[in-house]
């Protein structure tokens, strides 16, 4: 199981929302600008980023990596600023990512990688997560779990990887940093179904990528499209 009721005290309330959140410039690398959004349960926000690496800075202040000057930041009702490295661990858990760097360990094999995060902040046991991963692995097409290191996987199958580690557990938010880059069509399908997948059984999603072409007719599944500027979040005409 992942962390007892005292960790997720209201599956009710928002899966993220930040309040008036200024991170810490000096700190975080992050423009001290004023954040907010609130994302519920199956909502999905896509947000147009064109430096991607400021979208990765954004993702890190969502699961409380960024220290803030001002303002709050919640995770399924949990102010970061409020928990112990116990409780920080556990609500990580609940979070799938795809990162745009990747994120590998290339010491090890590709499957020990996909399931060091649950390892390490759930209590799952590790046939529970080794069967799950097999069957996410299938869905995205590849023919199994991987084992080989993830530097030995083509750049199509590292993507498929990333997919996988990130939609892991039973996330009760999903943060994505361009994770259908030069995707092929059958992925990019297979990849939206588990998305729909996840946000019916209660998933938030925030979908980053440079532009529009990144989520492709999904823009017409969203719940709210915003733009990241240095300066903020901001709605964008029409949605």
């Amino acid at each position: 199981m992942a962390e007892t009721d005292d960790v997720f005290p209201n599956t009710l309330d928002a899966r993220l929302e930040l309040l008036d959140a200024r991170p810490q410039f000096d700190e975080s690398g992050l423009v001290s600008s004023r954040y907010n959004l609130r994302l519920n349960a199956g909502e999905c926000a896509l947000i147009e980023c064109r430096d991607m690496g400021q979208a990765a800075l954004f993702a890190d202040m969502c699961v409380g990596l960024i220290p803030l000057g001002d303002g709050h930041v919640r995770c399924m009702g949990l102010d970061w600023a409020d928990l112990d490295e116990r409780r920080s661990n556990a609500l990580r858990g609940r979070i799938g990512r795809v990162v745009m760097t990747g994120g590998w360990v290339d010491l090890y094999g590709t499957h020990m990688n996909i399931l060091w995060p649950q390892l390490h902040h759930t209590r799952i046991p590790i046939d529970r997560l080794q069967s799950q991963a097999v069957h996410l692995a299938v869905r995205l097409g590849l023919p199994g779990l991987p084992v080989i290191p993830p530097n030995r996987l083509s750049a199509m199958d590292r993507q498929r990887a990333a997919c996988v580690r990130a939609m892991m557990g039973e996330p009760a938010l999903l943060l994505l940093e361009h994770p259908m880059e030069g995707a092929s069509v059958s992925l990019m399908n297979a990849f939206l179904s588990l998305v729909t997948d996840l946000r019916d059984r209660g998933c938030a999603v925030v979908w980053m990528a440079p532009d529009e072409s990144g989520w492709g007719d999904y823009a017409s599944d969203a719940t709210i499209r915003l733009r990241l500027y240095d300066d903020g979040l901001f709605s964008m005409r029409g949605s």
